[in-house]
């Protein structure tokens, strides 16, 4: 960012912008270190940035063949992750299609036999790779349930990704 005066005025404030660039798959929310000084008094304080793996998500848009090979060659240990789960807010189809677009995914309509079922995919854009993702989730509504499976290039990122947007179901 740009310089910051040396001295900022009682109840001012000074925006930075901070450019997050994904290195690598991670787990920990980022955490960024702020000094200055009060009276000649060196400070220190530690921020959480609001920032998750699926910021860097890109969703990928593919046909019904094309996702299921892709679905049968990802069957390796690590890359598949299921979680099945309680609904923590009402099951609202439109709402929920919302919520994985919004994680990122793009919504792959009409590749799930069972039309209840949501399919999507993506990629989470690294510097150091580029890591496809495959999502089904399926609602059971009479149980106020959803089980959730994703399968991915990288071990262990589609635990941290299912993790994640379970939280928002």
């Amino acid at each position: 960012g740009q310089a910051i005066a040396q001295v900022v005025a009682a109840g001012a404030q000074v925006p930075q912008v901070i450019t997050a660039t994904c290195v690598s798959a991670f787990r920990e929310i980022p955490m960024l270190q702020v000094g200055y000084s009060i009276s000649g008094v060196p400070r220190t304080v530690t921020l959480r940035l609001p920032i998750m793996l699926n910021k860097y998500y890109k969703g990928m848009s593919m046909n019904t063949q094309d996702f299921f090979t892709r679905w049968k060659n990802l069957g390796m240990p690590g890359q598949e992750f299921q979680k099945v789960f309680q609904a923590t807010k009402p099951m609202d189809t439109d709402a929920v299609r919302s919520k994985v677009q919004g994680f990122g995914l793009q919504l792959l309509d009409g590749v799930d036999p069972r039309p209840d079922n949501l399919v999507a995919a993506g990629i989470v854009q690294t510097e150091s790779a580029q890591i496809g993702c495959l999502v089904r989730l399926e609602p059971s509504k009479p149980a106020q349930m959803y089980r959730l499976t994703m399968r991915s290039a990288r071990e262990g990122t589609a635990e941290l990704l299912v993790n994640l947007l379970a939280q928002d179901l």
